[in-house]
Parts: structure tokens; sequence; C-alpha cells
């Protein structure tokens, strides 16, 4: 059984959650399209599009890895690193006064994974060569 899925689920209902979030302020504040100026909404808008523009790309390469047989401890690190740092980023920039380290910290855990498995993935392939 894999173990990417897993934890994709989870950032999946994560995804949900954040377009519920950003759905609830465009009907609150009468904003179909756009941020129309507001801070908040555009809070909202870039921590559903931040969240949409690393977690995709993230899991396919997780995934990949995790089909080369990487080592599953490996990939439950690399899962938690990605759910734990997008749950930073997203709770740190969704505050309207931001405290910088939840963000720094979620990115920083993002761009681990993302290094981590990269490195992997490459290594892997030239293991075989």
């Amino acid at each position: 059984m894999y173990i990417t899925p897993f934890y994709a689920a989870f950032l999946g209902l994560g995804f949900v959650t954040l377009s519920v979030l950003t759905l609830r302020l465009r009907r609150r504040f009468k904003i179909p399209l756009g941020d129309d100026g507001n801070k908040q909404l555009l809070r909202a808008i870039r921590v559903h599009s931040n969240f949409a523009e690393y977690v995709p790309f993230s899991v396919i390469l997780i995934f990949m890895a995790e089909l080369q047989n990487a080592p599953s401890v490996l990939i439950h690190i690399l899962c938690s690193c990605l759910l734990i740092g997008r749950l930073s980023h997203a709770w740190g920039v969704s505050q309207n006064i931001e405290n910088f380290k939840f963000r720094v910290f979620g990115m920083a855990m993002t761009f681990t994974t993302l290094v981590t498995v990269s490195i992997y993935l490459i290594f892997s392939y030239i293991s075989t060569l």
C-alpha cells in the first residue's frame, strides 16, 4: 500500500478548507472576482493560491520517489514536512497581523521537501545507470 495518497488526502481537505474560507470572504464582501483592494480577501486568495502552486508538484515528486521504492520512513518525513509546512504557511499568511515566523517556517519546510525529494530522485536515477 502506498503512503503518499494518505497524506495527499489530508492536503486535499486542506485545499477545500482554504477554498471555502476564500469563498466565504467573497460572499461576505460581495467581491465575485479579484480582491477589489480588500486586504483580508487578498490574503485568503494568496494563501489558497500558494497552496495550489506548491502542493500538487510536491505530491507528484514524493509519489515518484515512492514508486522508485524510497524508504517508507523518508516518504513519511517528506509528506509530514509538506503537510506541516503548508499548514504553518497558511496560518501565518492568513493572519491580518502576520507573524512571519509561521510563513518562513512553512516555506522552509516546503522547500526542504522539494529539494530533498528532487535530490533523491536525481540520485535514484543516476544509481540505475
